[in-house]
């Protein structure tokens, strides 16, 4: 589940037990994790979907979280912020303004440090980072986590459910400001959503897409999406249609130019 520009975030979860990792026993502050019952949290006008819990439990419930109310919306200026991040296994300073004139950005939150779908997510960001780079742009993974957290969790192979080296830095958001800051936050748990917003090299947020704890996030659509954003600001005439990749046709945002394009759309 994504959205974009909404003031406000209510997202389905599935059972917070498809966050950890059956390789690594969860800290005693991690294990009450939970999620707040619709009925409770939310007016009742309000419905959720149910969902496929894992087999962890024998019975269906439906589940929401509602994470901040202010959403940055695409078009506007990135958040700024400084923190502290490992990356090649050293503590470092990371401050997303030093990017600006210089660089794309993809920042993605994920919940938690030693969990089950984020490094996932995580490693094959850092897998294909070199063709991220020929995009020149950077990436920043955050949580809520510190950074001797994340130095653990790096320190960790994959085999034993550790992330080994990453090509890129993590940040920690340990105050939570950032994950707030970009309206991913889940308050009453003080973790984030599946948020993930790319930045142009003026410091504007461009798209963002934010998952439910569960769902992971495709690398290849993200790779899809910058480079059609690339596209359009070097070329304002054009357009990038629904499914665009570099080396098909664009088109032109009008009523008789894009009629072709609009066609060969339809029926491809």
């Amino acid at each position: 589940m994504a959205c974009c520009s909404a003031p406000s975030a209510s997202l389905l979860s599935s059972n917070p037990n498809i966050l950890f990792s059956p390789k690594l026993s969860s800290p005693p502050h991690l294990s009450s994790l939970s999620i707040p019952n619709a009925s409770n949290s939310l007016p009742k006008l309000r419905t959720s979907l149910p969902l496929s819990l894992n087999r962890f439990t024998s019975s269906r419930r439906s589940f929401v979280v509602r994470a901040s109310s202010e959403l940055p919306l695409v078009g506007n200026a990135a958040p700024d912020f400084e923190a502290e991040a490992v990356f090649d296994q050293e503590f470092i300073k990371v401050k997303l303004s030093e990017y600006i004139g210089k660089k794309y950005v993809i920042l993605f939150f994920y919940p938690l440090d030693f969990t089950f779908v984020c490094p996932t997510e995580i490693t094959a960001f850092s897998d294909r980072h070199a063709e991220f780079a020929e995009l020149n742009t950077e990436i920043l993974g955050v949580s809520v986590d510190s950074v001797f957290s994340h130095l653990a969790w790096v320190q960790t192979d994959r085999k034993s459910g550790g992330l080994g080296d990453l090509n890129y830095p993590l940040v920690s958001d340990v105050t939570k400001s950032i994950s707030k800051s970009y309206g991913v936050l889940i308050p009453d748990q003080g973790i984030a959503l599946r948020g993930l917003f790319i930045i142009d090299k003026e410091g504007v947020i461009q798209h963002s897409t934010i998952n439910n704890l569960g769902i992971g996030r495709s690398v290849d659509e993200t790779k899809r999406t910058l480079q059609a954003l690339q596209y359009v600001q070097e070329n304002p005439d054009e357009v990038c249609p629904a499914g665009w990749k570099p080396g098909e046709k664009s088109m032109k945002p009008d009523p008789k130019l894009s009629k072709s394009t609009f066609l060969q759309c339809r029926w491809r």
